[in-house]
């Protein structure tokens, strides 16, 4: 018996187990599928981590190494090339690994750090055969810089999704044409500095409201089409771009990874697809917590790494004292707020201060992102862009929500 098992050894899982070490929990186990310890960022060879957690930049490898520092020198066990296949309600965790065989192991609490996948090509429906040079861009970044190898020469890539965008810088680098970007919706789903940094500075053309109309080319990739949408998504006729290329790639979007919630009855947000969290990051289930991207996609993993350290004090505290929770506030998003994590509030239990982080559904300028406590203002920040593709957060205070039944999450025009 385990008092934590940690689903994950990426950033989250990672920050998740150091910091259940630091509350003085060290009967913990670390299951990780993969043959190393490190996640996504072992692949994320680029610069811009580290600037909130570290106070300087690192790359993706730099930022990791960090903390499987700290959990080595704690002395935190983990299991590598362990796939987890089932979790239940009884904190049973069921995994199997060439060195274990099929193993059923059982904690006082579970923390799920699994992260997220890429969308697939097949939820798209892009017409066309299936040759070769067609790559999620997660795919073609693993290949680039783990496997080295050399992905296409000439470029299209669809959707504005952070690692699109630095996947156009990365193959403009590596010598690769990239031709251009084409986004579905109105705006980038990508942090607007990434836009800047890979795109503008090396002259990429970007088409908002385009997509990928045609593939041609049977064994290899030969060209595609992209045309303009109107407000249905439909394309319109008449708008469509021909290029000659021998590669495409996706980003279009990424999903929690939530196979294994799913097993366990958790239950799961229409919005973000990942676990519904109070304010400890609790599931729906007793005993199971949820951070980083599995919970809902971030766009920096230093507020990965934030969450999961909250995680890791909080399933802590749950495995001294379990707190029994009476009621809940439930957060309303509205006016242009898509989600809030957490989504409920144990006002009667919660610390000092709790942070609401949230994504807008569109672009908004000069907008203010409000909170109101039955009907009440509690919180006011002045904003002069909002963006989908950059997460946002508002800090409240214990005291101000002592005695709300509504509390609702809003943007408002300035």
């Amino acid at each position: 018996m385990y008092d934590v098992i940690v689903i994950g050894g990426g950033p989250a899982g990672l920050a998740a187990a150091y910091s259940l070490h630091e509350e003085g929990i060290d009967n913990i186990l670390i299951l990780e599928r993969d043959d190393k310890l490190g996640g996504i960022l072992n692949q994320c060879i680029h610069n811009g981590f580290g600037l909130h957690t570290f106070n300087e930049e690192l790359t993706g490898p730099e930022y990791a190494y960090r903390f499987i520092e700290k959990v080595n020198e704690a002395k935190i066990p983990y299991k590598l090339n362990s796939m987890v296949i089932d979790i239940n309600n009884d904190h049973q965790v069921t995994y199997v690994s060439k060195e274990d065989g099929l193993q059923t192991i059982e904690a006082k609490a579970i923390i799920l750090a699994m992260g997220c996948r890429e969308r697939p090509r097949g939820a798209l429906n892009i017409p066309g055969s299936r040759p070769a040079g067609i790559y999620s861009a997660g795919t073609a970044q693993r290949l680039m810089n783990i496997e080295g190898y050399d992905v296409g020469k000439e470029v299209v890539i669809l959707g504005s999704g952070d690692i699109g965008l630095i996947m156009a810088r990365r193959m403009t680098l590596e010598g690769a044409k990239v031709k251009a970007v084409a986004e579905i919706m109105p705006y980038s789903g990508g942090l607007k500095r990434n836009i800047v940094q890979c795109l503008n500075d090396y002259d990429i053309p970007l088409y908002l409201s385009h997509t990928v109309v045609d593939i041609r080319g049977k064994k290899r990739l030969e060209g595609v089409t992209i045309a303009e949408v109107g407000p249905d998504r439909k394309p319109i006729p008449g708008t469509e771009i021909d290029y000659d290329c021998d590669t495409l790639l996706l980003s279009v979007g990424l999903l929690p990874e939530n196979e294994l919630s799913k097993a366990a009855n958790i239950e799961l947000s229409r919005i973000t697809n990942g676990p519904v969290v109070n304010d400890d990051l609790q599931t729906s289930v007793d005993g199971i917590f949820a951070c980083g991207n599995v919970l809902h996609v971030h766009d920096l993993v230093d507020y990965v790494s934030s969450e999961a350290a909250l995680a890791g004090k909080k399933a802590a505290a749950y495995i001294k004292n379990k707190t029994a929770h009476q009621s809940y506030l439930n957060v309303t998003p509205k006016n242009g707020v898509r989600y809030t994590v957490p989504q409920k509030i144990d006002v009667a239990n919660m610390t000092d201060t709790v942070t609401l982080r949230f994504r807008v559904d569109n672009v908004y300028k000069k907008r203010f992102i409000k909170v109101y406590g039955d009907g009440k203002e509690l919180s006011k920040q002045m904003k002069l862009i909002l963006a989908p593709g950059e997460m946002e957060n508002v800090v409240l205070k214990k005291e101000q929500l002592q005695g709300i039944s509504e509390l609702v999450v809003c943007t408002e025009e300035a």
